[in-house]
């Protein structure tokens, strides 16, 4: 306990020793472990993230204990072991510039709003799933969330290319040769498709639902993934979450119902802005010593 006290006092004494550089140093810090955060969130990379904290607590135990040719090995271990992480993070890293690159530094900083990825992504999905269903073609597309969906990828061929309507209708085309399967979207592209989902086990579900819509649910049963499904019989478009099913939806529906799953937005109204809350009360001030010099 006196640990911790003491802890907060140093932390409260340094407070006002802080330059703005300091600041800044520890929001970029910030920024980059988070950065870092998101690109390991595959379990392939949660594992390689665990072997690094791994190595790392042994360099430093061989450190404490004066095990000098075993803090040798892991230190050379670990020089090669950045290049190779480089190498491994590649596709993540150059997308990751790729997106910094194309910003300004009024976008970087937040100071305009943009158009979500999200929301392209969603209206190329809805778009194609409307066309989908008037030509009744069947079409399977999983929307990863939390929950990684790595293993499920790995059934079918790793694409990695951006959502458009026209892709995911080639897909899913008759003909194709992925078509008969699921499209798995993570990170606002098409990881992956013809991927094999798990069939739900649920034996009170309608059994006029065939195999597309059982995977669908399924799949919304294994993970909190969002699964939208279109019917290769009625042309009906379906949307599986969290294990339940709705049915005949509108592109319309279909559209407001994942962007509220997927990329929920905060109420404009409710938002709070400190800057404009300053520039009223400045207006509000000059305004009453206006009227007290009339």
């Amino acid at each position: 306990m006196n640990t911790i006290i003491e802890f907060f006092k140093d932390f409260a004494a340094m407070l006002p020793t802080l330059k703005f550089m300091d600041i800044v140093d520890i929001l970029l810090v910030a920024f980059v472990i988070y950065t870092i955060i998101n690109m390991i969130q595959t379990t392939g990379a949660a594992r390689i993230a665990k072997s690094i904290i791994i190595i790392l607590a042994l360099f430093l135990l061989t450190q404490i204990l004066n095990m000098y040719l075993m803090n040798y090995l892991l230190d050379k271990i670990l020089e090669i072991g950045l290049i190779a992480l480089v190498v491994m993070f590649q596709p993540e890293l150059r997308r990751m510039l790729e997106k910094l690159g194309s910003k300004s530094l009024r976008e970087i900083l937040n100071m305009k709003e943009e158009q979500r990825e999200i929301d392209r992504v969603i209206t190329h999905t809805v778009a194609a799933c409307e066309t989908m269903s008037k030509s009744r073609t069947g079409a399977l597309i999983v929307f990863e969330r939390s929950a990684s969906t790595i293993d499920y990828q790995k059934s079918g061929t790793v694409l990695d290319a951006q959502v458009s309507s026209e892709l995911l209708r080639n897909i899913f085309f008759t003909k194709a040769a992925l078509h008969d399967g699921a499209v798995i979207i993570r990170n606002e592209r098409i990881a992956a498709a013809g991927c094999v989902l798990p069939l739900t086990q649920n034996r009170n579900i309608s059994s006029d639902l065939g195999t597309r819509h059982r995977a669908g649910i399924g799949m919304s049963e294994a993970t909190d993934a969002v699964v939208v499904i279109v019917s290769e019989e009625t042309g009906t478009i379906s949307v599986a979450i969290g294990g339940m099913l709705k049915r005949h939806l509108a592109p319309q529906t279909l559209e407001k119902l994942l962007l509220n799953e997927l990329a929920p937005k905060t109420d404009a109204k409710k938002t709070y802005n400190p800057l404009k809350l300053l520039q009223r009360k400045r207006n509000k001030k000059e305004k009453d010593e206006t009227d007290a010099e009339t």
